[in-house]
């Protein structure tokens, strides 16, 4: 102990984690900053290292800056000539100087400019309307200093912490809102405790919610659907979500390599007439929308597009491959269901440059039960079920190319496997420069849809993503609709075919009748038989051409009987989804950040929403507010929730005002 101490052994919950010699300088550097990141206290740390906080803190502060090689100062005698070479050759590259002063020089910096930002997000902030609102001192969130107050909803407030230290949530928030931001502290609530609705909320303890929010109490329903109102009045949801997220994006809070897009109901049950989507249970269309979600490998949302009625999922695979370009370094791998499949629509994204994998339609399975087992030769599993897989090619010829010549397009196919169902189909994929293989191309296809798909089911179990604030119904752009005319002409059509199959298997059983010389007789069963033939063919070919005549859409105002389609304003939709989608993408953060404290992955999930569900104590200052939520009761959900909560408060996360978020466990305050 101490700094006569020569070794160390550090364990982690009981496990032996390493052994460290401490007469080896950058052995402990990398030794601190690796125990705090496990979730070693810092002060006891400090204590039996025998070194200060600050000393910690600066190691921390180097590696952000100048990552683990900053914490390297300089070579040993021994070092080999070409290291000493490639020293002198990257010279220019190196830090120089005091790394601990250079840090100190940085966190000067970020002073100012956070100092800077309170100021500015204090006095002024333009709404959508150009106009410049200013805001009240008191009227920030968590303006308002208190002494220790009980709240059930203290667990909230942890979501809080990453949105503003990783998403700088309360800044995009308060500069497009201004004093209106407080519906959104609303649905921050609704979110993280599934409560499914406005009108649940008179269920909930006013003040012990405002307490946790930061917003001082929650007001009765009229005065929330009024804050509702005023914040959708703006129209801002576009211009919002947009940089929400392109700041994920840029800032690496969500993946790159990989997208997943699929569309999800958002069924309608009022009076009005609107588009149908499709209810994939139900296997029928029924009114209401499509939401377009896009998430990556790890079920970060990345971004949304509300349609109306079914929604176009090709033209949204399109649209998000050209959409962030300027964003990323390279076009994502976009991963979609049979409902893109199409051989036009294929062609256009590889004339675009964007890869894709996805499953093959109309598969002939007895083609695939034909093949020998010995060609699966890529084996793996997911999900605890066997595969194999191979790769082949498909070609396919665009036969819409509007050029002289056909385009010939040239696809992955592979070839899946189930054994643990024994069920074989296929899957197609377009690479680029075939950076991904033929087992990564497989569990594409697979980490989506079936017993893997996981995401939106949990999401709409634990939020309420189907919910939709404030419903307003104006004329839809789209009044068209598939031309009735025709669906008249097919039944006719269908009508004469059937009476024509009748004819036919009645002519060919009914003889010919002839008179005594051996001439045909006038008037019989058969010839009769042949004019009703000859006329039914007549009138198929003439409705058959009439169809042909028909448009195949019509606009409704120009029918009869016939009401016009109204379409459903998404602004309130879209604010709400907006915090539904922030706090989803934050549990996703948080339960990262809990794994490493906590091995039964099964029950990491639950132990997550036991913590954010706890209730505690809230304690306001001019420089602080600090939660204490109740501790768990058995010993390893508690160690685990402890060292969550010292991971948030290490943070270091501020309210617009300048306060810093912190997070304790403990018994109530005296």
């Amino acid at each position: 102990q101490g700094k006569k101490a020569s070794r160390t052994i550090l364990y982690r919950q009981g496990v032996f984690v390493k052994d460290v010699d401490l007469k080896d300088r950058v052995a402990k550097r990398l030794f601190i900053v690796d125990a705090v990141d496990l979730g070693a206290r810092k002060s006891y740390l400090a204590a039996a290292l025998g070194i200060s906080r600050q000393t910690i803190d600066n190691h921390l502060e180097i590696r952000k800056h100048f990552g683990k090689e900053g914490l390297i100062q300089g070579y040993n005698a021994d070092e080999s000539k070409d290291r000493r070479k490639q020293r002198k050759l990257h010279k220019e590259d190196l830090s120089n100087g005091n790394k601990a002063r250079t840090v100190a020089e940085i966190r000067a910096k970020e002073r100012e400019k956070s100092l800077s930002l309170q100021e500015s997000l204090t006095l002024t902030f333009s709404g959508s309307s150009g106009k410049i609102d200013e805001i009240e001192k008191e009227d920030l969130p968590f303006a308002e200093e208190h002494d220790w107050e009980k709240s059930r909803y203290a667990g909230t407030f942890l979501y809080l912490i990453p949105l503003i230290n990783q998403w700088d949530w309360f800044r995009l928030v308060l500069g497009y809102f201004g004093d209106a931001y407080r519906i959104l502290m609303v649905f921050v609530l609704m979110s993280a405790t599934n409560i499914r609705s406005i009108e649940q909320l008179k269920h909930v303890r006013g003040r012990e919610a405002g307490v946790a929010l930061g917003i001082k109490r929650l007001v009765s329903k009229p005065k929330l659907w009024e804050w509702f109102y005023d914040a959708a009045r703006m129209q801002v949801s576009g211009p919002l979500i947009t940089d929400y997220f392109r700041h994920q994006i840029r800032s690496g809070l969500v993946g790159l390599s990989i997208w997943f897009t699929d569309g999800h109901l958002l069924p309608y049950s009022g009076k009005h007439r609107v588009h149908s989507a499709y209810n994939t249970q139900r296997r029928m269309p029924v009114p209401g929308r499509t939401g377009m979600v896009t998430c990556d490998g790890s079920g970060r949302i990345v971004d949304f597009e509300i349609q109306e009625g079914k929604g176009d999922l090709r033209s949204r695979i399109a649209a998000l491959g050209i959409k962030w370009q300027g964003d990323i370094p390279q076009t994502p791998v976009q991963v979609f269901d049979r409902e893109g499949h199409g051989t036009d629509f294929f062609a256009g994204l590889v004339n675009d440059k964007i890869p894709f994998v996805t499953w093959e339609k109309h598969v002939d399975a007895k083609k695939l039960e034909a093949m020998e087992d010995s060609q699966f030769t890529t084996e793996f599993e997911l999900n605890g079920k066997s595969y194999g897989a191979f790769e082949g090619e498909k070609i396919l010829v665009d036969d819409k190319n509007d050029s002289d010549e056909q385009k010939k397009v040239t696809l992955r196919r592979i070839y899946l496997w189930n054994k643990t169902s024994n069920r074989r189909t296929c899957g197609l994929a377009w690479t680029t420069d075939e950076s991904m293989t033929t087992d990564e191309c497989a569990r594409a296809i697979l980490c989506r849809w079936g017993a893997s798909e996981n995401t939106f089911k949990h999401l709409n179990d634990r939020h309420p993503w189907h919910y939709h604030p404030g419903f307003q119904v104006v004329k839809s752009e789209h009044q068209d609709i598939a031309n009735p005319e025709i669906k008249e002409k097919e039944t006719l059509i269908g009508i004469i075919r059937n009476g024509l199959d009748k004819l036919y298997r009645k002519l060919s059983k009914t003889k010919e009748a002839v008179n005594a010389d051996g001439i045909p007789r006038q008037n019989s069963i058969r010839e009769r038989l042949q004019q009703s033939i000859a006329e039914d063919e007549t009138k198929l070919l003439k409705l058959n051409e009439e169809k042909k005549q028909l448009p195949p859409r019509v606009d409704v105002s120009t029918l009869e009987d016939y009401k016009s389609f109204n379409r459903i304003d998404n602004e309130g939709k879209y604010l709400f989804d907006f915090v539904t989608i922030s706090i989803w993408n934050a549990r996703k953060q948080m339960i990262d950040w809990l794994h490493p404290h906590f091995n039964a992955k099964e029950e990491l999930v639950d132990l997550f929403y036991a913590i954010t569900n706890c209730h505690g104590w809230l304690k306001s200052t001019t420089t602080e507010v600090t939660v204490r939520l109740e501790p768990l009761q058995q010993p390893r959900y508690r160690l685990a929730q402890e060292q969550l909560c010292r991971k948030l408060s290490s943070l270091q996360a501020r309210t617009p005002n300048g306060k810093r978020l912190m997070v304790e466990v403990g018994d109530a305050p005296a």
